[in-house]
């Protein structure tokens, strides 16, 4: 089987978790560059993977013997890292969110298209067995029409001003916390609904970390354009309540619902069942899934496509809570 030759953007933070991917994949696929800005980083990377360290991932792009590229920047810089990447024919993973701006996206969406390279965003709670299963379960008329779709990601976190870095700040996050840790409940979301996002609005809250100039929380809601209505609740600033589900679907039939380990589905009729799934790592999935594309010229979960449909539903979230309405979301051809 060939080996897919992997350049790895931006080796800080959540890297090293697709590291642990690469390693359990070595059969196919290997990481043998790497670039970070921050020299010491792209030298101890450089290091631990047996790859080759730049401090400018262009040069990186000019002078190695890439397949893809793998992107792990600040959300602010993954535009400019896509483009370059699919510019010098390099298949994309890029982390989420994929860009900012509808600008940008315009930008992403040209550049794939033109090139002809695959992207694939970085969305790994797709690969959550939970998920698989309710998505099966969902298309298989389990619960017949879908009406509502709703998921959860809320966590304490103890973010402070000396550990939030670009975080903290709206211009290179592009916004709060709903743009971040809130864009993994806006994917599964879309993933469930199964239709295309519409409109939607939020309401923004800064309950806990008053530091940061985005919100701490938000609550979302988005509606379908196959009549699915969801609604969607995230945070740092505080647990969720115990009996709160990862993620629930009601439908003309009945409804399902999961903690993230496990699925269970009542039906009207009186039947119930729970579908219990093995943990897996989500990353180490991604990674496989992302190398199976690559070597099977295959289409991933989720493409450019997805990440413009969650990147259009979080700024119509973004304008519906900035000017009180139910805004629009981004359309792109």
């Amino acid at each position: 089987m060939p080996e897919i030759k992997v350049g790895l953007i931006g080796g800080g933070g959540i890297a090293g978790a697709h590291i642990r991917g690469y390693r359990e994949h070595t059969d196919r696929i290997r990481v043998t560059a790497v670039a970070d800005a921050v020299e010491g980083t792209a030298v101890a990377r450089g290091k631990e993977l047996g790859a080759t360290s730049y401090v400018d991932y262009r040069r990186m792009l000019e002078t190695e013997e890439l397949d893809a590229v793998d992107i792990c920047l600040p959300h602010h810089l993954h535009r400019d890292a896509i483009v370059a990447a699919a510019e010098a024919g390099k298949h994309v993973l890029c982390e989420k969110p994929l860009c900012l701006t509808a600008d940008e996206a315009a930008d992403v969406r040209k550049a794939v298209q033109d090139n002809g390279v695959t992207l694939m965003c970085a969305h790994n709670q797709l690969f959550l067995p939970a998920v698989a299963k309710a998505k099966e379960l969902l298309e298989a008329g389990t619960i017949g029409t879908v009406y509502e779709v709703r998921t959860t990601d809320s966590f304490y976190n103890d973010f402070d001003p000396s550990t939030m870095g670009w975080r903290a700040s709206s211009r290179t996050s592009g916004g709060g916390e709903l743009i971040d840790t809130g864009y993994h409940p806006t994917y599964l979301m879309l993933h469930l609904a199964g239709g295309q996002p519409v409109e939607a609005t939020a309401m923004l809250s800064t309950h806990r970390l008053k530091f940061m100039e985005g919100e701490d929380s938000a609550q979302v809601l988005i509606r379908f354009d196959n009549g699915v209505v969801g609604q969607m609740v995230t945070s740092w600033a505080y647990q969720p309540a115990a009996s709160t589900e990862r993620f629930s679907a009601v439908g003309e039939l009945g409804a399902l619902h999961s903690d993230g380990t496990s699925v269970t589905v009542r039906l009207r009729s009186g039947e119930t069942q729970t579908i219990d799934a093995e943990p897996v790592d989500t990353f180490v999935a991604e990674i496989g899934h992302f190398a199976d594309s690559l070597l099977a010229k295959t289409r991933p979960i989720h493409t450019e496509q997805e990440g413009i449909a969650v990147l259009g539903i979080l700024l119509a979230a973004y304008e519906g809570a900035r000017n009180k309405t139910i805004a629009p979301v981004l359309q792109l051809s």
